[in-house]
């Protein structure tokens, strides 16, 4: 219970921290003549947030560490003791396992019905990183980015810090009042390079999965630099029809996958890319499709 306690707690004080910067950012672009931010969304947004890290902080608390030590005990058990060499190996090894998290986010639709909801805000502000889904520590995606870590044996409190540590991170690469910032570019995820993974133009989609380090994308093939993305138009191809209700922003596509599933009697459809059951199905939700409006007229 102790834990659940300090979890809230974290929360909070971040919460809080968050919407002050927030507040800032949004008088900051007011003084230059624009506006960012928008009511409806930014309530959205927040409360979908909220729900997240409640769910997610008792979630770690309650058995996700518990999952972490029992997997701990049939692993390296390395557990390095603390320098600035360790520090950073467990800094780069939580990034990856957070890279490779990522990637199948966005791959494979039962971990996209998670992430869905941070991708479908049509707009960029520092609002748009708190726009998660509390069905993340119930989907079993937080595997990818924990359980690594066990195996090779480090510390459940470091990995705490370092997976929370990362997020604080990826927070600040939400905006569109940062530019280009040089050398950094080149080693470090920026707010330019994390714009272009929000985008939902072809040239922008499944780019720049980076969480703190832009190059794992250099690597793996996937990086597009922002000045040769074209415009970036924020959201997803298939848009939520409300935009603006929480619960609806965190459900709607595990409906939409469990109904398809059920529709076209294909199990494949939860583990194959989000967009297979259109390349798949697609003549057939066509033709469906004009059956329902044949019986409406």
């Amino acid at each position: 219970m102790q834990d659940v306690i300090h979890a809230l707690f974290f929360i909070a004080a971040f919460g809080a921290l968050f919407i002050g910067i927030m507040v800032a950012e949004n008088l900051y672009a007011r003084s230059k003549g624009r506006t960012i931010y928008r009511m409806k969304e930014t309530i959205a947004n927040l409360a979908t947030g909220a729900s997240y890290k409640i769910v997610d902080g008792i979630a770690i608390a309650l058995f996700i560490q518990t999952f972490y030590l029992w997997v701990y005990d049939y692993g390296f058990q390395w557990n390095p003791e603390l320098s600035w060499w360790s520090v950073l190996a467990l800094i780069l090894f939580i990034d990856l396992c957070f890279f490779i998290a990522h990637i199948l986010m966005h791959k494979v639709r039962w971990f996209w019905n998670v992430h869905v909801t941070h991708h479908s805000s049509e707009h960029m502000n520092f609002s748009t990183a708190l726009r998660q889904n509390f069905t993340f520590a119930l989907s079993g995606t937080w595997l990818v980015w924990w359980i690594p870590a066990a195996i090779v044996g480090f510390d459940k409190d470091w990995v705490l810090i370092a997976i929370e540590g990362n997020l604080v991170y990826q927070f600040f690469l939400h905006t569109e009042q940062v530019g280009r910032l040089g050398w950094l570019e080149k080693i470090f995820n920026t707010p330019s390079h994390h714009r272009v993974h929000h985008g939902s133009n072809p040239e922008q989609i499944d780019r720049n999965f980076g969480g703190i380090f832009i190059f794992w994308d250099y690597l793996a093939g996937t990086f597009t630099d922002e000045k040769d993305a074209g415009v970036i138009k924020y959201g997803v191809s298939r848009m939520p029809e409300q935009p603006f209700n929480p619960w609806h922003l965190q459900v709607h596509d595990w409906i939409a996958m469990f109904r398809d599933v059920w529709r076209y009697k294909d199990l494949r459809i939860m583990v194959k890319h989000p967009d297979w059951v259109l390349e798949k199905y697609g003549d057939q939700m066509a033709q469906q499709n004009l059956n329902r409006q044949a019986e409406q007229s």
